[in-house]
């Protein structure tokens, strides 16, 4: 497959595939009679996994770690799952942070919620009409 053909299935832009072979995330592959990239299937479930590591918030040097381990072939595994499990740490942290933030919102929207239900008159948790404050009289 060509590299557009590649972008559009992998969601990578042209750019960014000739990036990650450029510094060796993508291996190399041969060309055409035009001269032109020519992709094999195979690396759609490797471009879909460095996706992963990027979205996870994997730096570029651990991804290029990484990729350097899998080219070693089965005796890099071990290495290859602690670096994993590390970075699997990391996620697993940011995501609790990113949660207690998410909590923090909610209890800021609902707030606002209830303000505004105040001051449109009715407080509906109670079910009556609210009460206003004296400087609103």
């Amino acid at each position: 497959m060509k590299i557009g053909e590649l972008a559009k299935r992998s969601g990578l832009t042209a750019y960014t595939i000739r990036y990650y072979e450029r510094i060796g995330l993508l291996p190399r592959v041969s060309r055409g009679r035009s001269n032109q990239r020519d992709y094999d299937a195979s690396i759609l479930n490797w471009t879909e996994f460095l996706h992963r590591l990027k979205t996870t918030g994997m730096p570029i040097r651990g991804m290029l770690q990484y990729a350097k381990l899998r080219e070693r072939g089965p005796a890099s595994e071990m290495e290859r799952c602690r670096l994993l499990e590390e970075h699997r740490d990391r996620v697993r942290a940011h995501v609790a942070e990113l949660q207690s933030c998410l909590s923090v919102l909610d209890e800021k929207i609902a707030g606002y919620a209830a303000a505004h239900r105040m001051e449109n008159g009715h407080d509906r948790t109670r079910n009556k009409p609210a009460r206003r404050k004296a400087a609103a009289r």
